[in-house]
């Protein structure tokens, strides 16, 4: 079943609201920036919870720099100085991050008004249009984002074209809290994620260009441990430009990478039972645990907005991959198509998660 109602302005048009509902699954989306802004799942017991962080309002979404449930590009992650060569030109975008580009730059996707372009009874496909030289990226570019629910799973298509050679590295970005959103912090949730390596980062979490595997460190999740589990053991990176260090916000390199869809993450509330399974095309997953949250900010119903309230699974290439040539290239020339693949899959567990 699904709903299509408006959804106040923004940028002086309209925007709409999407509810999609299948089975016990419901979600609900905006055309701002093709934004997931709820996801109603039920638990062990049927109760339902919302499990997306996000706000109450459309202005707060403007306002909001944390890119709650947003597609996001051209270039999701982060390019240090916001500069790359391409075809031996050098390309400087928009640094939005300090002295870095982050997610497409202040004017990304996520601050677009996508088009609703088709909407049947289980899917909604946005569609939009990044201008040649739009943050400093090369290249006109035309962009879909399709959202499709069923009983168990809700899936995310994001596409796109260009008629000039560019980047395109769209993410999807919304934070994660399995027990329900406004219900505290993450940190006794499970995950594991499929990857044997990762990619490290420096005082302003760029990456280094190293490759290491996890293997003995806090960043392995290759087998089943509680998100919080060895935070207090990562190295400080980022509290220098960021403040207080903030837990994982890291690219995993995911095993099996290839355009296939494979699983990328497992993730699991032992308390309400509710478990979500990640498949993706992608090579990588950035797994942020929303260390830079602040309570001072209040999201739906005035919950908090603490300190590791959600965590997020951005499929992707790797960080800053046009500045390092043994990473996954992340070029789109014309003729060419850019697409992307991710599947969420629930359903519940016992509490030890013996099941799985």
């Amino acid at each position: 079943m699904t709903t299509r109602i408006p959804h106040g302005t923004a940028k002086g048009q309209p925007v709409e609201q999407v509810t999609l509902t299948s089975g016990a699954l419901t979600a609900k989306l905006i055309s701002f920036g093709a934004r997931l802004t709820e996801l109603w799942v039920p638990g062990r017991d049927g109760t339902q919870a919302d499990i997306v962080l996000g706000f109450d309002t459309l202005p707060e979404y403007e306002a909001t720099e944390t890119y709650f449930g947003a597609t996001c590009g051209r270039y999701g992650n982060r390019i240090r100085k916001g500069q790359f060569a391409l075809d031996g030109v050098s390309i400087k975008v928009d640094c939005n991050e300090h002295d870095n580009h982050l997610h497409g730059g202040v004017e990304g996707f996520d601050h677009k008004v996508w088009s609703i372009a088709d909407l049947t009874g289980s899917s909604v496909v946005f569609t939009a249009l990044s201008a040649d030289g739009e943050m400093g990226f090369p290249g006109r570019a035309n962009l879909r984002a399709t959202y499709t629910l069923t009983d168990t799973c809700l899936s995310i298509v994001m596409e796109a074209d260009t008629d000039s050679p560019t980047l395109m590295n769209m993410v999807h970005h919304s934070y994660f809290n399995l027990a329900g959103q406004g219900s505290g912090d993450v940190l006794g949730q499970m995950i594991r994620l499929n990857a044997p390596f990762y990619t490290p980062v420096d005082d302003e979490l760029l990456a280094t260009g190293e490759v290491l595997a996890v293997k003995g460190t806090a960043f392995d999740f290759t087998i089943p441990k509680p998100i919080g589990r060895d935070i207090g053991a990562l190295p400080g990176v980022g509290a220098e430009i960021f403040g207080e260090g903030g837990g994982f916000d890291h690219n995993w390199c995911l095993a099996d990478a290839g355009q296939r869809l494979r699983e990328a993450a497992t993730a699991w509330d032992p308390v309400t039972g509710r478990k979500m399974v990640l498949t993706t095309t992608e090579p990588g997953v950035q797994f942020y645990t929303g260390g830079y949250l602040s309570p001072t900010h209040k999201g739906k119903a005035g919950a908090s907005l603490c300190k590791y309230a959600g965590f997020t699974l951005e499929t992707q290439k790797f960080p800053d991959t046009p500045n390092f040539a043994h990473f996954p290239h992340c070029r789109l020339n014309p003729g060419e198509s850019y697409r992307q693949e991710m599947h969420f899959r629930f359903t519940t567990c016992t509490e030890t998660g013996d099941d799985l």
